[in-house]
């Protein structure tokens, strides 16, 4: 799997007290690797990282990236082989609430990372998250490919066009050339699955009311999303990270990671099929349609063009959408079942998904 190229290898994963960083962890651990963590606090109670005891299993450090002299005392102590920068201020609606923090988290925070990296004298990969929500969204019926205009309208998404812009600025300056270390961008968003317990997301708020029979209220059932498992995704920045091993190419390159295109479902579209798989019998009680508008503005159509990251690095997704949301309810109800095997359950979930990509003769498993 990923050319066997995390076995044996420090990786330090900032950010891995999150959603997506403990799952990335979990599946890095999966493979071999020595995970180092980076991250300024648990950012949700619950957790995936707590419930699934994470911190005993790697070198855990609760460190704010904001502060670069701990972040390059972290980096020099451990010496890593892979970075995978996750960190950030994740959440659009609390943008508008704390603007500053979401522009220091994402931008500065990125800034540190890159700078960090620049003093770095030991060959490494380092693979930088940003988002989908980095792109200057006018709600165009195609897919936004990866040298579309950055920066949108709100605070989040200039925090993430911003952060691609020194992204690109510092490895022009200082990664290009006669550098030791190689990166990478990864764009991915709208991830879903078990695990998540953030405020002010579509699934998250929906299995908490509907674990207790409660209706959902939603506020923009139109709304499109390339909806995509958490998994599908993180598939695609550990294919980068091995394919960056090897292939000097793709140094300082950007990749869109998404579902299959006929993936583009609306908010509506998708509960109706989870509250299907979740077992309610009458639609009208699982979901109540809010006709307040929301404070904060949300946009309408949001379609990302992978085609890159399967000409590039031989990377697609692996799941339809209905098997997407089986992997979502079956994590929540193994949980909300009081499951003292939810660990083992999420490893279940990482090697079942690994068998898929193999029987379906994914190029990215090798």
């Amino acid at each position: 799997m990923f050319q066997n190229s995390y076995k044996g290898k420090v990786v330090l994963v900032t950010g891995h007290t999150g959603f997506k960083g403990s799952w990335l962890v979990t599946w890095l651990l999966k493979l071999g690797a020595k995970v180092i963590g980076v991250s300024k606090d648990i950012p949700t109670n619950p957790s995936m990282f707590e419930s699934l005891d994470i911190e005993k299993k790697i070198f855990h450090n609760f460190i704010d990236i904001r502060d670069l002299e701990k972040l390059k005392g972290i980096i020099s102590k451990y010496n890593p082989d892979f970075i995978f920068h996750l960190a950030a201020q994740a959440i659009v609606s609390k943008s508008y609430l704390n603007p500053v923090e979401t522009i220091s988290s994402n931008v500065i925070g990125t800034m540190n990372v890159l700078e960090a990296l620049r003093l770095y004298k030991k060959e490494c990969v380092a693979i930088i998250i940003t988002s989908d929500k980095c792109y200057d969204n006018i709600e165009q019926s195609e897919g936004y490919v990866e040298t579309d205009i950055m920066g949108g309208k709100d605070v989040y998404s200039g925090s993430k066009g911003g952060a691609e812009l020194i992204i690109k600025s510092y490895f022009h300056s200082f990664f290009k050339t006669d550098h030791s270390v190689r990166l990478a961008i990864g764009r991915a968003g709208n991830v879903i699955g078990g695990g998540d317990f953030a405020n002010d997301r579509i699934i998250v708020d929906t299995v908490n009311s509907w674990k207790d029979k409660n209706i959902v209220e939603i506020r923009s059932p139109n709304a499109t999303r390339p909806w995509q498992h958490v998994l599908e995704p993180l598939s695609g920045y550990l294919t980068l990270g091995a394919k960056l091993l090897n292939d000097n190419r793709i140094n300082g390159e950007p990749f869109n990671f998404g579902p299959k295109s006929n993936q583009d479902i609306t908010v509506k579209a998708l509960l109706e099929n989870l509250a299907e798989i979740w077992g309610w019998d009458e639609i009208d009680s699982a979901i109540r349609i809010n006709d307040n508008k929301s404070k904060f503005k949300e946009a309408g159509l949001l379609k990302l063009n992978c085609r890159k990251a399967k000409d590039l690095i031989n990377w697609e997704p692996n799941l339809n959408f209905n098997e997407t949301l089986l992997y979502v309810s079956d994590w929540y109800k193994e949980y909300f079942s009081g499951s003292k095997n939810i660990n083992k359950f999420t490893l279940g979930q990482v090697d079942q998904y690994e068998k898929l990509a193999i029987d379906r003769k994914k190029d990215w498993v090798n």
